[in-house]
């Protein structure tokens, strides 16, 4: 019965169970209506807040790396748990680290006047970073607190299972695709991550110094409504 299973470990194993059918090449798995609406009622909004809010507890408290001796507040990050939308930032800056929100600044502001003329609200969509600490003096995470905090954002995307994550700039852009270029080579691309897909642009802080690549930017998120058009 569905019901008595861990709800996080159901998840796991059948995210993992719908890739391996994927890479056998199956595009539909037939199966009846009863367990369908059982899956749905497990992937609801309140279990999948369920089970970020758990995640959120979990890593409260985390010491994986040196960035947790200089946090003034875990970044979590925030939105809707069944968004279709992901946008993923590299690391938290100082407003974030002190009001312990994802772009509250003046990136964050820049994100979300992208979001709207995208159709969005920011309760929309899931904003989250790639590690959930501010580093000193805003400088770039290195591989090892990178390496750390990925599993939590790994997590964060199998629970959410947005239909397109939009990575910003390229430390996020990098982390997510395994591609070591530079964001000016990895944006205008489709890529993958965990069945997802990954439209990398620019980071709105990037954007804030080069207003002039703006219309990159808008171009990349065309890439994302077409896509989502499609499912």
């Amino acid at each position: 019965m569905i019901e008595g299973l861990n709800k996080g470990r159901l998840i796991d194993e059948l995210i993992n169970a719908l890739r391996f059918y994927k890479e056998l090449g199956f595009e539909y798995l037939p199966i009846s209506n009863d367990l369908a609406s059982r899956l749905i009622a497990v992937f609801s909004g309140s279990e999948k807040s369920s089970l970020l809010n758990a995640l959120r507890k979990e890593i409260a408290n985390c010491t994986k790396c040196k960035l947790s001796k200089g946090r003034t507040h875990l970044v979590f990050g925030e939105g809707n748990p069944r968004a279709k939308l992901m946008f993923i930032g590299e690391a938290p800056g100082h407003e974030e680290d002190l009001q312990g929100r994802p772009f509250v600044g003046d990136a964050g502001r820049l994100l979300t006047s992208l979001i709207e003329k995208m159709g969005f609200q920011r309760e929309d969509v899931f904003i989250a970073n790639v590690v959930k600490c501010r580093p000193p003096m805003n400088r770039d995470p290195e591989e090892d607190e990178i390496e750390a905090c990925m599993p939590y954002l790994i997590r964060q995307v199998d629970i959410i299972m947005p239909r397109v994550i939009m990575t910003l700039g390229r430390i996020a852009t990098q982390a997510i695709t395994g591609q070591k270029i530079p964001i000016t080579k990895l944006r205008g691309k489709i890529f993958e991550f965990r069945g997802i897909k990954v439209v990398p642009t620019y980071h709105p802080a990037y954007l804030l110094r080069n207003r002039q690549d703006k219309w990159a930017t808008w171009s990349d998120a065309q890439k994302v409504l077409k896509i989502l058009e499609k499912n």
